[in-house]
């Protein structure tokens, strides 16, 4: 632009100059041949200037180019920075834009997971809740039914008492007419027929409320025992039980008769030191290879088998050995003890018993009663006992505490005085115990009344645990007595013709002669008989009484 500007006015300044200089010649005549050199003169110079001019605006244009060269390429860098810093940019933000739609997919997937999980969460809670709702129904159908079922009894019972009102109206009017008629045929006085009447009344009232009573007993034993039995059952069935054999003399086989002598030692030193330090009586007799342990406390009688065996395996029998091989024999039986009594609690699944009543249940794992392992005996009845609290709707733990602890007091009885019951409701007392399972505990055994579900289930499992089959021995002499006394009480009622005590003494059939004892008297004569039974023999688990009467008719054919 400045060089075409510059050219421009060259351009303009030549022309002035020729105007110029014509102009003059022509003033000056045309024919002054000095200002015409002059006019040369000043041509060439403005000439030279003008050349000299338009070689500086060449150079200047140049330059300019240059410049300009150089402009461009500079803005062309920067437009190339730019550029590559607006690409640099927009592909951060594009993966600042792909990470923000890859975070929102994955919100967005664990939004809809969530949203799953809670419409699974609220559709099982809502099939949970018409399983309930129809329970329920099914629940309040069933009572529903038993009510009506009462109220049909009730409104029987009352058309009972209706008829037996009416009855006895009409046998009053038939006891006056009775009663008039006797004194005219028979000269009888009135207070005499009155008590003939009275007999026959009452007689046939008996007789018909034994009927009805019967009745009744029998739909309510029916639907009881029937309840009753799918619970022990289902209970009993679910337990695993074994078999006892145990007693109070231990036998431990030795490796010759030669180890008798040194059992014995000089003068007897060694078979008194053993008795004094462990409170066994050692009987060295005839029997071959082998020497008897005889104690009544079972743990000694074990502590004695453990030392005893150990002197013999190393053979080296004197005082001072058997006090060490005692000492560490208690510690032995003492560990084996309290890990029993570890593995019972964790196997009734009760966590947070006292340490000193784990202590005392580990005495229990030597402890017989009537061969039954005791401390067994409380695994099973808690066992029993919760299984039973499970199928009643009570609480199971509860159930099997208290059962696990009944005879906790049979650990003391050798050091307290009372009852094992009241001893051990003592101490579970002491530990602090729930006053349930303290009340349960006293309670097992009746010497207090039983004033909660609890404690009569605890009685059940106990029953059930110690009157199974095989579960405690009983000594033959006991268990003849008891077997004469069954048949002792049957055999002295009127009308029982034969008496047979069945199934070791858990059945007693009585045959009665049919034509003295109707079915009415034989209901009663068994009524009586268990009666009797309860109040005066002590015996495992149940008595059945049967009464069998039968009536035969024999003709012969000619």
């Amino acid at each position: 632009m400045r060089r075409g500007r510059s050219y421009r006015n060259l351009s303009v300044t030549r022309r002035t100059v020729v105007l110029h200089a014509g102009r003059r010649g022509h003033q000056d005549g045309g024919g002054a041949v000095a200002d015409s050199d002059l006019a040369v003169g000043v041509y060439a110079a403005l000439t030279l200037a003008a050349l000299v001019a338009l070689a500086v605006l060449v150079l200047r244009g140049r330059a300019a180019d240059r410049s300009a060269a150089h402009l461009l390429a500079d803005a062309q860098a920067e437009a190339d920075r730019l550029r590559a810093r607006a690409e640099a940019d927009l592909a951060a933000k594009l993966a600042l834009a792909e990470t923000a739609a890859v975070a929102a997919a994955r919100d967005r997937e664990a939004t809809e997971e969530h949203a799953r999980t809670t419409r699974e969460d609220l559709r099982r809670q809502r099939d949970d809740l018409e399983r309930r709702a129809e329970r329920l129904d099914e629940r309040e159908e069933r009572l529903e039914r038993a009510v009506t079922a009462i109220e049909s009894r009730e409104q029987a019972l009352r058309t009972l008492e209706a008829e037996l009102a009416a009855r006895e109206e009409s046998l009053r009017d038939v006891a006056e007419e009775r009663m008039r008629i006797l004194e005219r045929a028979a000269g009888l006085t009135a207070e005499q027929a009155r008590q003939e009447i009275l007999a026959g009344v009452e007689q046939r009232a008996k007789r018909d409320a034994v009927i009805r009573v019967r009745e009744i007993e029998r739909v309510a034993q029916e639907e009881g025992e029937a309840r009753a039995r799918e619970v022990v059952t289902s209970a009993i069935q679910r337990v695993a039980t074994e078999q006892t054999a145990e007693a109070v003399v231990t036998v431990l086989h030795l490796p010759s008769d030669d180890m008798k002598g040194r059992i014995i030692g000089r003068e007897g030193r060694n078979i008194r030191a053993f008795e004094a330090a462990t409170g066994v009586n050692l009987i060295v007799d005839d029997t071959p290879e082998a020497v008897l342990l005889s104690s009544f406390d079972p743990v000694r009688r074990e502590v004695a088998r453990t030392a005893l065996e150990a002197l013999v395996l190393d053979g080296r029998i004197q005082p001072h050995r058997i006090e060490e091989s005692v000492d560490k024999a208690q510690r032995e039986v003492d560990d084996r003890c309290l890990r029993a009594a570890e593995d019972a609690v964790v196997s009734v699944g009760i966590h947070d018993l006292h340490p000193e009543l784990v202590t005392l249940l580990g005495r229990l794992h030597y402890r017989t009663s009537y061969g039954q392992n005791v401390l067994k005996h409380l695994v099973e009845s808690a066992h029993l006992a919760g299984l039973m609290a499970a199928e009643l709707g009570l609480d199971p733990m509860l159930l099997r505490r208290s059962a696990f602890l009944h005879d906790i007091g049979k650990a003391l009885t050798h050091e307290s005085l009372g009852s094992h019951a009241l001893v051990g409701a003592d101490l579970a007392r002491k530990y602090g115990e729930d006053p349930d399972v303290v009340h349960a505990i006293e309670a097992h055994h009746n010497e207090v009344e039983p004033r909660t579900v609890e404690a009569v289930l605890v009685q059940a499992a106990d029953a059930v645990s110690g009157g199974r089959p095989g579960a405690r021995r009983e000594p033959l002499d006991a268990y003849v007595k008891r077997m004469e006394r069954l048949e002792e009480i049957a055999s002295s009622r009127d009308g029982v013709d034969k008496v047979f005590a069945m199934q070791a003494g858990r059945e007693l059939r009585v045959m009665v002669l049919p034509d003295k004892i109707d079915d009415i008297q034989a209901q009663i004569l068994a009524r009586e008989i268990a009666k009797q039974i309860e109040d005066e023999l002590t015996y495992p688990g149940q008595i059945r009484v049967v009464v069998v009467r039968e009536s035969r008719s024999t003709e012969v054919a000619r």
